[in-house]
């Protein structure tokens, strides 16, 4: 966007995206709102194409978008009666029919 008046050129840019660390989702779920989850959980999860990190930090570190939560609960939910590799299925074939990435919410991909 140019400013006329000054002359320059003023970029439109995005506030950043909130991400989140493994820690912050595990005290997340300890909360009275979620149920517990554990770090090799998410590592797992992780592994297993259930949920996927946005980025990682310079030291390696996995970083979450807030996607991961409603993505967890679905997991969740869906475990209750279907095996990982069911639940995978289930969450690819939804992404797919959103047109979002695998791994991501609908309107995150």
């Amino acid at each position: 966007m140019k400013n006329e008046a000054a002359g320059t050129v003023v970029a439109t840019m995005k506030p950043p995206k909130k991400l989140y660390k493994i820690g912050e989702i595990i005290r997340y779920y300890a909360s009275p709102q979620g149920t517990r989850i554990s770090r090799q959980t998410l590592h797992n999860y992780t592994q297993l194409g259930l949920i996927v990190e946005a980025e990682r930090t310079e030291s390696g570190h996995r970083l979450y978008d807030e996607s991961v939560f409603e993505r967890l609960r679905r997991i969740d939910l869906y475990k209750l009666h279907h095996s990982l590799q069911e639940v995978r299925e289930l969450l690819d074939r939804q992404d797919a029919e959103a047109g979002s990435k695998p791994g991501t919410a609908p309107d995150q991909g």
